[in-house]
């Protein structure tokens, strides 16, 4: 191989937002992934510096999957500049659409909302992009099929292989000369509700692997059981059972569940709300992608079914307003906008209601404050007191734990010359890599921002 091959981490290293990793290759510039970086201050001012190096000189983008901390910034590179390819499975390039949209929405929102309560520093404030920005990054979209190759020029190309972590997220393989790279985006769980397995791969010279939960084991309790549990409790209370959801994945996971405990009696019959228009056609995604998930064709129906699937504002002010028992999944997932903001507005006082957490919850949003115990939440410029009890499943989350990481590793027949943890604050990632280091001697490195690796 060319030693000019080099691998620079540009965002997702000793963090798990921001995702965007260079390839620079006989003067070929490829990204793996463009994510928005989110969470603490000091992060989300990284997505408004310029980009390291010009956007019209990358010649492609390889993106794992649809979620906004790996594709979420792709609108700020085309407005930039960039006009390349950007690689992705077929449900991939659905599931960015919406989420770029919704992304660049409620960059919008927030800006107007900030001029018109004045709790900004600039004057006036102005999204990051819009929605129109995101909709002109669309026509560079190519999809694929999972182990379709495709040939980047020269001798450089890539396939994408199944991550089980959302629906068409993937693992990138790619070659260049006689050498095979492994990029793992977010690897799910190997128990998936609604994916099939993720892929195994047997083979690499250089693995770039993700680290979210490198620090910890998942609870084996049943999520159904807990979500049950949580539900009834929260009736006895005659309280509202709010959830933050991520819209991809973590909704449909979560109708899925409430359609199977609403079948068979063991919950009340409550109303179930999706107010997460982002939720709704991501749950359109999935119906449509059939063959892309495991449920039959009367499983996706009921998880689509169970609920009522709110997309328009007037319904859902109704809906907030409203204080009567019910379960409602809105985004975002770890609330840092979206309608859920409007829910806690009018609810979080109430010690009768419950405020579930279904996922990561990344450090500096508000869902990690809750998560911490956190006896406030600031949000529409004023801070709101916590009456409602804060509940967490852990057990539901979309990303591999350290030893589900570590099985997906025992499948190489040999190690890598490379294995580099990105996508995981630093004691996830240190902890992942003294557990690899001992248990199977491979040679581990931490990624770090704007560091040069070379293979």
């Amino acid at each position: 191989m060319n030693e000019n091959l080099q691998i620079q981490f540009l965002g997702g290293a000793e963090t798990v937002t921001g995702s965007k990793i260079l390839i620079t290759y006989q003067g070929k510039r490829i990204l793996i992934d463009c994510g928005l970086f989110q969470g603490v201050k000091k992060l989300r001012l990284l997505n408004w510096k310029a980009f390291p190096i010009p956007p019209e000189s990358i010649d492609a983008i390889l993106l794992t999957h649809a979620h906004l901390d790996h594709c979420g910034y792709i609108p700020v590179l085309v407005k930039n500049g960039f006009k390349g390819e950007i690689h992705c499975t077929y449900p991939t390039v659905d599931l960015a659409e919406i989420i770029l949209k919704d992304s660049g929405k409620i960059q919008e929102e927030e800006a107007e909302r900030a001029n018109l309560y004045g709790y900004t520093r600039h004057k006036p404030a102005k999204p990051l992009y819009t929605i129109k920005d995101a909709l002109r990054s669309m026509p560079l979209f190519i999809p694929h099929n999972y182990k379709e190759w495709v040939i980047l020029g020269g001798d450089m190309k890539f396939c994408l292989r199944n991550s089980g972590h959302i629906l068409g997220a993937a693992m990138i393989e790619l070659k260049v000369g006689k050498k095979k790279l492994i990029f793992s985006g977010d690897i799910g769980r190997e128990k998936n509700l609604l994916l099939h397995h993720r892929s195994a791969i047997k083979t690499a010279d250089l693995v770039v692997m993700e680290s979210t939960y490198g620090d910890r084991f998942h609870p084996t309790a049943s999520s159904k059981e807990e979500l049950r549990a949580i539900i009834q409790a929260t009736y006895r209370k005659k309280g509202i059972l709010f959830i933050p959801t991520f819209a991809v994945e973590r909704a449909q996971e979560l109708l899925f569940l409430l359609a199977e405990l609403k079948a068979s009696h063991e919950i009340p019959n409550l109303p179930i709300y999706l107010d997460s228009p982002m939720g709704v056609d991501a749950t359109r995604v999935i119906l449509k992608n059939s063959e892309w998930h495991k449920l039959d064709e009367p499983s996706a129906l009921a998880l689509s079914n169970v609920g009522h699937l709110i997309s328009d504002a007037a319904t859902s002010r109704k809906i907030v307003a409203d204080k009567a028992p019910k379960i409602v999944l809105a985004g975002s997932g770890m609330i840092t906008g979206g309608r859920i903001l409007h829910y806690l507005n009018n609810h979080i006082q109430s010690p009768r209601n419950t405020i579930l957490l279904v996922g990561f919850q990344a450090e500096g949003t508000r869902g990690r404050s809750l998560l911490e115990g956190a006896t406030e939440l600031k949000f529409f410029g004023q801070y709101h007191q916590v009456g409602a009890e804060v509940q967490v499943i852990h057990s539901l989350s979309a990303h591999a734990d350290q030893r589900e990481l570590l099985t997906w590793l025992r499948h190489f027949e040999s190690p890598p010359k490379q294995l580099l943890l990105n996508h995981g604050e630093l004691h996830q990632a240190n902890a992942l890599r003294v557990k690899i280091e001992h248990e199977l001697g491979w040679n581990v490195q931490i990624a770090t921002t704007d560091k040069v690796f070379t293979l």
